[in-house]
């Protein structure tokens, strides 16, 4: 069969493949629970997205090095990787300079927005020194962006065989991965993510770590931000 017969042979079985088989997820779930090339996806009923993305990072490879760049990258997922896992977060995809991840639990958004805080201090402490100690020279600064949000997720699995991955569909993955393309501060999150976290991650000392902002190009949302860092990871 010519291929052009067999992709609208899939796509009508899509569209008609009658009502979705959607089971409740109580942890996240991985590739191997989802069926591919059927109409089946799993729901988290509340989970909180976290996106961290390098700022400009087009930029950077048009005017630095490919593996000044590679580097960079490196260092930025590894280390913010490491933190997301330690706090209990579940990576789901790395996309180029990003990476995506969610979090469940009895605090979701305390947890997430905890190691926001400190992606951004590692980004100060350890990436921005390092890199100034081995390219004294180098005019670059690193910038990244972390944004958060929390809703109900449905996940299925996309592809073909032997090269799938799972998309996930609800508002915090897409408003999560928006909130990174606000740069004048690294740290975002909706509202909804400040009303439910603790304020172990709000306050410092007793003044908001917290300024709120409406989101203009989102109709008008309440969202917060924050150039605050944190460390208690030892």
């Amino acid at each position: 069969m010519a291929l052009r017969e067999d992709l609208q042979k899939e796509v009508t079985a899509t569209f008609t493949g009658g009502k979705w088989d959607e089971e409740k997820a109580l942890v996240v779930p991985g590739p191997e629970g989802l069926r591919l090339n059927s109409n089946h996806a799993k729901k988290l009923d509340s989970a909180t997205v976290l996106y961290a993305d390098i700022d400009s990072s087009t930029n950077m490879v048009d005017r630095f090095a490919w593996w000044f760049a590679a580097e960079v990258y490196k260092a930025y997922l590894r280390c913010a990787s490491q933190i997301i896992k330690h706090e209990g977060g579940v990576i789901t995809a790395y996309d180029g300079d990003r990476v995506m991840a969610i979090f469940k639990g009895d605090a979701p958004n305390t947890t997430a927005v905890r190691s926001a805080l400190q992606i951004n201090w590692v980004v100060e402490e350890i990436v921005r020194p390092t890199i100034k100690a081995k390219y004294p020279t180098t005019n670059f600064t690193f910038n990244h962006v972390i944004g958060i949000d929390t809703s109900a997720l449905h996940v299925a699995r996309i592809g073909v065989h032997g090269d799938n991955d799972l998309v996930w569909v609800g508002r915090a993955a897409n408003h999560a991965a928006k909130l990174c393309t606000l740069s004048e501060r690294p740290l975002w999150i909706t509202e909804t993510v400040y009303n439910a976290m603790q304020d172990s991650v709000k306050l410092s000392n007793g003044v908001n770590m917290w300024e709120k902002r409406t989101w203009t190009a989102m109709g008008g949302k309440a969202i917060y931000r924050s150039a605050y860092r944190w460390w208690t990871l030892g």
